[in-house]
């Protein structure tokens, strides 16, 4: 299957001194997967196939809940075409050349 993209913004319910602690847990199995990803002051946008993507969101929760999030919310939005996505076709004019 083609590569596409997946932002995921994760919201766990933790103590106020827990949260970036646990949403960091997450950004380091994203960054352990091996796929492109781009962190942002709101999401994550990683590129990959689908089913590589949704495992990426289920072990997001997980770490949550073993983080001892109460409750869990996410945003999660994908972009994908037919013949693939890159970041590159998206935003490779803006980036620092």
């Amino acid at each position: 299957m083609p590569a596409m993209h997946l932002s995921l913004q994760i919201l766990p319910r933790v103590p106020e001194d827990r949260l970036y602690p646990t949403v960091d847990k997450v950004i380091d199995m994203i960054r352990a997967s091996g796929l492109p990803f781009m962190v942002g002051p709101m999401e994550t946008t990683i590129e990959g196939e689908m089913d590589q993507l949704f495992e990426l969101v289920k072990e997001a929760h997980r770490i949550c809940l073993a983080e001892g999030a109460s409750r869990i919310g996410a945003v999660i939005k994908t972009d994908m075409k037919p013949a693939g996505l890159s970041f590159d076709e998206k935003i490779g004019k803006y980036r620092d050349k």
